[in-house]
């Protein structure tokens, strides 16, 4: 294993310091003999290579104090350890919880390490109560790791979207799944535009001969045209979809959405939305299609080669959801011969994606790593709604129904709108064979 582990633990008030970067079999927690009220294992992502906090290019974020469905943005009772704006998503972040939990007596474990099974996480499943992860770097709570936490009580997501937890399994063993819901929505569906623009634009490659020393025009604008007057439709129009259908709005594009569930009419009529039923009848008129759907059985390779050749010749896809709802293979080579004039996303299956991950060098991407829904903006209010979730935990109290996926045996909350009961996590061991850790 080539990546680093970054480990902090606080047990029963008592503080450990971060412990030097080392291999991970060579880590030691030393003693810490107070018995603690309970554990948390926090999985994610790693620090900056420049190393931890950054240079900040802003000094403050706007604040937001509720969403557009009328929802308030995280509201816990404990005031912030931590600067809005900051990196809380990282390692040495840990979320912004370490004073929190060691004021309640919890042993918090925080560690990159969470593929393989001699990995940090495996090590700690046999006393973990609550296990929180991210989709950005996550934590895949497969039915065998939940039968190896017999103490498991919660499986908590520090953003939206909890398919990397084996959702029947949860249900099974009456784990509660819980994320941030709409925390980072808006995020996403920023991330969602800009994508479109950068692919139909042709920028990236303009961008590129800039950085080369190159002046040709020609080359630059061989792919580029107007999203003015083009169809554009959304695979779901929950809250980032409806999200994006707003921000696209404006650009005097023609709007279309697929969903299970209708809008309302006078939604419809206010942003000209045309419905369709079924998806295929969707992505046939569509020059963009964006998918912001839900991971789950009934989305796994929804995208696979039989409905891309279905599409326009010539359309482009942006997938910021999850990266399984596309058939990996199949988008690339609708890519190499022309089917698809463009795919971006952030989104891989498993992630971390492997070096030799076809969507890294097939033609035509924009690709990121998972990073839509992790701007120190969006990081500030996931980490509250973490903290917020919490304090609901320990102090007995119910937690938000919109941020709940599964309780007591069964789907709930915003699960029960959103998910099908199953399980997507498989093939997710793959990511145990990364080897990319401290590249850039």
């Amino acid at each position: 294993r080539s990546h680093w582990l970054e480990h902090l633990s606080w047990r029963a008030g008592c503080l450990l310091p971060p412990f030097p970067r080392c291999e991970p079999d060579t880590c030691s927690l030393g003693a810490m003999p107070t018995e603690a009220r309970g554990k948390v294992v926090c999985v994610l992502y790693e620090d900056p290579l420049a190393g931890f906090p950054p240079d900040y290019a802003r000094d403050s974020i706007p604040e937001i104090a509720g969403y557009p469905d009328g929802q308030t943005a995280p509201t816990p009772a404990s005031p912030p350890d931590f600067t809005p704006g900051a990196l809380l998503g990282c390692v040495s972040g840990g979320l912004g919880l370490a004073k929190f939990l060691k004021d309640r007596g919890v042993e918090y474990v925080v560690t990159s390490d969470k593929d393989g099974a001699d990995c940090e996480l495996e090590r700690h499943l046999a006393d973990a109560e609550v296990v929180i992860s991210q989709p950005f770097w996550p934590a895949y709570m497969t039915a065998e790791r939940i039968a190896k936490a017999p103490k498991l009580k919660m499986c908590l997501t520090a953003g939206i979207g909890s398919d990397h937890v084996d959702l029947e399994a949860a249900c099974k063993n009456k784990v509660t799944v819980a994320e941030v819901t709409f925390c980072n929505s808006i995020s996403v569906a920023e991330h969602v535009v800009m994508m479109i623009l950068a692919l139909v634009r042709n920028y990236i490659p303009s961008y590129k001969q800039v950085v080369a020393g190159g002046w040709n025009i020609a080359d630059c604008v061989s792919r580029s045209y107007d999203v003015e007057g083009m169809h554009m439709g959304t695979v779901a129009a929950g809250r980032i979809g409806l999200a994006v259908l707003r921000r696209l709005k404006p650009f005097d594009v023609r709007l279309h959405y697929f969903d299970r569930r209708r809008l309302p009419e006078d939604l419809e009529n206010e942003l000209n939305l045309t419905y369709h039923a079924d998806l295929e009848s969707m992505v046939k008129v569509c020059d963009v299609v964006t998918i912001n759907c839900p991971l789950h059985p009934g989305t796994e390779h929804l995208f696979n080669r039989e409905l891309i050749y279905k599409m326009k010749r010539g359309a482009y896809i942006v997938n910021t959801a999850r990266g399984k709802i596309c058939d990996r293979d199949a988008i690339a080579k609708a890519l190499e011969d022309g089917q698809l004039a463009g795919y971006a996303g952030d989104v891989w299956f498993p992630q971390p994606a492997l070096e030799s991950h076809p969507w890294r060098t097939m033609p035509h991407h924009a690709m990121t790593p998972h990073i839509s829904g992790t701007s120190l903006s969006a990081q500030f209010r996931y980490a509250q709604g973490v903290r917020e979730i919490l304090e609901c935990f320990y102090e007995g109290r119910p937690i938000r129904d919109e941020y709940i996926i599964a309780q007591d045996g069964r789907l709930a909350g915003t699960g029960a709108a959103s998910y099908d009961q199953g399980n997507t996590t498989g093939g997710s061991a793959e990511a145990a064979d990364f080897r990319g850790g401290a590249k850039a």
